[in-house]
């Protein structure tokens, strides 16, 4: 605690360490698997072997004799409705069973489970149940649903869950200089570190729920809604959680079953899934058939864009088949131009359900445009810096309205592309660049150049409270859920900056529904410009409440007080030599004080940044090495440099991985052919070069802090810059486009083609 007459100097934009890790590198993590619940039953899924396919029977039989088993469901006798579609413009129609029946519609689907004393005893009876199931034609790839020679929803006409269409499209013959391509974002899968895991237990009444879920709420209202419960009647806790990144912002259906377990056996229930059950049968990410228009003049001047999107649903409609939408919303990218337009499809597909996973259709966006701007630099025999340039939208120009309707909050795009240029030493490695291709080196160089812009904090509030203890510390209370990415640091910063206090003594509290009242799924890289706004409103008006009790004990109007940040002391204007701390004002208080925000901002918020690619390709063997990445990103202001610093490594990483390496594969029939993490391949140190990474500052009006989203950033211009080096590199071979992922064998195989 300070003393009176101390002064503090501002926390905020310094690097401070994380004081959450130290209970999870010592074990102490409050994860769902290391809670300890006394008689609980263990449940496994038995799940689809077929793709698409007509459910005959299901022989349970020898599984209920099995040892320590208690109960076996399939659809016949789960008392539970089909799940509603998410989005109420979807077909009703392809409403989710949570076990099938009638068909089954994706490798990985369950079709039934087992509940059992133990987990041993649970997969043992589980791998004695018998699906007979008549196969049919599995639909697989956008061409085939589109096509809907073979629907997945029989009452339906077609395999179209969401689309849209341009009612007055461009006409290209009337430009200059026109480029098309055909262009695939791939299939990835999410592969946090802790797949899905739940528990739950039904006493009194009641059900309590510990999730590894992105919101505590959000999951709250899945689970009472499902079993008929009011939402007090049902208790959510999250602490920590093994990763996100967008595929546990919806509870699963698996998720919800076992809370409607442990009700119908009045026994705790939990469930962990094995990673191979967490590939084939949870959700993937990306999964967009593109084709990209680009036309403009000679001089590098671009007109116009098209963007025509198939979006791969999978089975059933989720977050994923919405995704097209956000995509058009960033069609645009970072670009003034005079015309665009987006027109999409998203279709269901015998494969696993698709999400909102890191970037949520902004990364594809980027990876359209990006790709379309390098293409168009070809053709025109032009520098692509030089072509992104010449076309950004002007920083004065900002709020800027897009041609897709976007408003855009501010930005500095030239800015950015000139830090990293000048970081890049960009003009030396086209020497150097120069010097391979004359020499006929066996190793060419690549320089890719990617700037983006995306959205972030759309939608929603965040409740935050900050109430004064006794003792003159305070406790932060908060809505949102931590998902790894620091909010208890985060938000202990903002408070102790606005109240004057060390780090130290702000507490942080979070994830439990009966105590905090409200709170929103964290996603969209909302967390500090919403959730930390709360704090720091939350933070004023309890300085405000303090006020009236300083007053008191001042003897002085409560206009007249004064609250000094600098030494944590209220006073009357014009003497701060006769100050009343925190602890004064807590002993003296007739009431707990406690200040109130339930905050939302104007408008969403459009971070931005360029990142700079340098790879080297091995010509005979097709190997591509990453050798630099450069990035310079725009989050508005940063209220830690060392966290937004990891968020910017992570999602480097990622991006990375889905250019170089991760692609979810099926089969023509629906087998998936990368059940586990020998066959999909996550990225891992090997494979990256140490980041060089810098932030530029462009505040935001949309929320007292000035800030901007960050946590989704570094995926979704390092994916786009990576393909972008590659294809550089092969380009005096003519190979001017491949598709991710970018692995030795596609490129050797182009290679041998040319």
């Amino acid at each position: 605690m300070q003393q009176p007459g101390q002064t503090s100097t501002s926390i905020l934009g310094n690097p401070v360490l994380r004081r959450e890790d130290n209970a999870l590198v010592q074990g102490q993590g409050g994860y769902v698997g290391n809670q300890k619940l006394d008689g609980a039953l263990h449940c496994h899924f038995v799940r689809s072997t077929t793709a698409h396919g007509e459910i005959l029977s299901i022989d349970v039989d020898e599984a209920r004799s099995m040892p320590g088993v208690v109960a076996v469901y399939t659809a016949g006798n789960l008392n539970l409705d089909d799940r509603p579609c998410p989005m109420p413009f979807y077909p009703k129609e392809m409403a989710r069973p949570f076990l099938a029946h009638g068909k089954v519609r994706f490798v990985g689907e369950p079709v039934a489970v087992v509940v059992a004393e133990t987990v041993t005893q649970a997969v043992d009876a589980a791998e004695t149940i018998w699906a007979d199931v008549e196969p049919l034609t599995a639909v697989v790839g956008l061409d085939n649903a589109l096509a809907g020679h073979t629907l997945l929803f029989d009452s339906l006409e077609n395999n179209v869950a969401f689309a849209n269409k341009v009612d007055d499209p461009i006409d290209f013959s009337n430009y200059d200089v026109v480029i098309t391509q055909d262009v695939v974002n791939s299939r990835v899968a999410p592969v946090s570190i802790e797949p899905r895991v739940a528990a739950a237990k039904w006493e009194d009444g009641r059900m309590t729920c510990w999730a590894s879920a992105q919101g505590a709420h959000d999951f709250r209202g899945a689970i009472a809604g499902t079993l008929g419960l009011e939402p007090e009647q049902v208790r959510v806790l999250i602490k920590d959680i093994g990763g996100g990144f967008g595929a546990k912002g919806m509870a699963s259906e698996e998720e919800i079953m076992v809370a409607y377990l442990a009700r119908e056996l009045n026994r705790p229930v939990r469930w962990a899934e094995t990673r191979t059950e967490n590939l084939i049968g949870y959700v993937h990410g990306r999964a967009q058939d593109q084709k990209v228009t680009m036309a403009g003049t000679s001089d590098g001047r671009i007109q116009a864009f098209r963007l025509e999107v198939l979006q791969d649903s999978g089975a059933y409609p989720k977050w994923g088949a919405f995704l097209p939408e956000f995509t058009r919303q960033m069609a645009c990218g970072v670009y003034d131009l005079d015309r665009v337009e987006c027109e999409f499809k998203s279709l269901v597909t015998n494969t696993a359900p698709t999400c909102a996973y890191r970037g949520a259709g902004r990364p594809e966006a980027t990876a359209a445009i990006e790709r379309a701007v390098d293409l168009f630099a070809a053709k025109v025999g032009m520098d692509p810096a030089e072509v992104r340039r010449i076309n950004f939208v002007a920083p004065d120009a900002f709020p800027f309205t897009t041609k897709t309707g976007t408003v855009y909050d501010s930005g500095e795009y030239e800015r950015a592309l000139d830090a990293a240029l000048e970081a890049a030493d960009y003009a030396g490695l086209r020497d150097e660049q120069q010097r391979r291709r004359d020499a006929g080196d066996v190793k060419q160089l690549g320089i890719g150049v990617a700037t983006y812009v995306e959205i972030t904090g759309f939608g929603g509030s965040e409740y935050g409270e900050v109430s004064l203890k006794a003792d003159g510390t305070v406790l932060a209370t908060t809505g949102s859920t931590p998902i790894g990415t620091g909010h208890v640091t985060t938000w202990a910063m903002i408070v102790a900056d606005k109240l004057g206090l060390d780090f130290d003594e702000v507490e942080v509290f979070h994830g439990d529904t009966d105590v905090v009242p409200s709170g929103e799924t964290t996603g969209g890289s909302r967390s500090v410009q919403i959730a930390g706004s709360a704090m720091a409103d939350a933070s004023d008006k309890l300085i405000d409440l303090a006020r009236q009790t300083a007053a008191d004990l001042l003897e002085a109007a409560p206009a007249d007080i004064v609250f000094d940040k600098a030494s944590a002391e209220f006073h009357v204007a014009g003497t701060p030599a006769v100050g009343r701390t925190w602890v004064q004002v807590a002993e003296a208080a007739a009431d707990p004080l406690a200040g109130l925000s339930d905050f939302s901002q104007d408008g969403a918020t459009f971070p931005f940044g360029t990142h700079i690619v340098v790879a080297e390709v091995d010509t005979e063997t097709g190997k591509a090495t990453i050798e630099r990445i450069i990035a310079v990103d725009d989050s508005g202001v940063i209220m830690n440099p060392l966290l937004a610093a990891g968020q910017i490594h992570g999602g480097l990483a990622q991006g990375v991985a889905q250019a170089l390496l991760e692609e979810f594969r099926y089969d023509e029939d629906g087998n998936p052919q990368t059940t586990n993490l020998a066959d999909y391949t996550a990225i891992s140190a090997m494979e990256l070069p140490s980041y060089e990474r810098s932030f530029t500052e462009t505040p935001s009006s949309s929320n007292p802090l000035g800030a901007k989203g960050i946590g989704e950033s570094g995926s979704i211009g390092s994916t786009a810059a990576v393909q972008s080096a590659i294809i550089d590199a092969l380009a005096p071979q003519g190979i001017l486009h491949l598709d991710m992922p970018l692995t030795p064998e596609k490129i050797w195989t182009a290679l041998q083609a040319v």
